[in-house]
């Protein structure tokens, strides 16, 4: 079974992406146009509790391969890492996003929490680093309809995505996590990995995915933004 995120689901998730209405669903993005001939590779950096938070060699080959990838930050994560941060912010063909600030469960806290928890890296990175991050995407995939209006009234776009790839799973092989994702790709698709070391063969599957499995999709990455701007037609 897949695990997609920096600690398991709890049957929370199914509670709260199920609770809303229509309209407020509807502003939540999960994929792009599938008539787009790209797709978004997307990279949660949240704080860990072991290890160096970072996945040095991932970052490294995405650099040296000019990968548009889109990193969701988080707050806590910022603050322990800010010379990294710095150097996220050089490749151009990086996106800069946010993951709230402490990794909270979102839909626990009332309005004022979570307006609290969702500004406070977007703050921290327009006053540290002069960047302007406008994509959130919520921590565990947890949101509600609170969630969602005080995303919009902040003016950020909320980004969630079409495949998990289960990169934090330490019972999945390298296989068995490029199957999972390769089976899903789609044009337009939005997948979601991580970049805070969590990720045991997250670096391995990225190389395979981006040198053989893509190229033979005729599918190139983007960044979100750039996705959701493409109006191209897929093959």
């Amino acid at each position: 079974m897949i695990r997609p995120f920096c600690v398991i689901l709890t049957g929370l998730l199914a509670i709260s992406s199920l609770s809303g209405t229509l309209p407020a669903q509807a502003q939540v993005i999960r994929s792009g146009s599938p008539h787009c001939p790209g797709v978004a590779l997307t990279f949660d950096l949240c704080p860990v509790k072991n290890g160096s938070g970072i996945d040095e060699a991932l970052l490294d080959y995405l650099i040296t391969h000019r990968i548009p990838s889109t990193l969701f930050l988080s707050g806590k994560w910022i603050t322990q890492h800010e010379e990294a941060v710095s150097r996220l912010m050089k490749p151009e063909w990086f996106e800069i996003g946010t993951h709230g600030q402490t990794h909270a469960h979102l839909p626990l806290y009332d309005a004022q929490k979570q307006r609290t928890e969702i500004w406070g890296p977007v703050a921290h990175l327009k006053a540290h680093h002069a960047r302007q991050a406008t994509l959130f995407r919520p921590p565990y995939g947890e949101f509600d309809d609170v969630t969602v209006q005080v995303v919009k009234a902040l003016g950020l776009r909320f980004i969630q995505w079409d495949i998990a790839s289960g990169d934090p799973d330490p019972h999945l092989s390298a296989e068995q996590i490029l199957n999972h994702v390769t089976g899903r790709l789609k044009p337009g698709s939005i997948v979601v990995f991580h970049a805070n070391g969590k990720g045991k063969h997250t670096r391995d599957v990225i190389e395979r995915l981006t040198r053989d499995v893509l190229p033979r999709r005729h599918l190139t990455p983007m960044t979100v933004s750039e996705l959701l701007n493409c109006k191209g037609e897929a093959p």
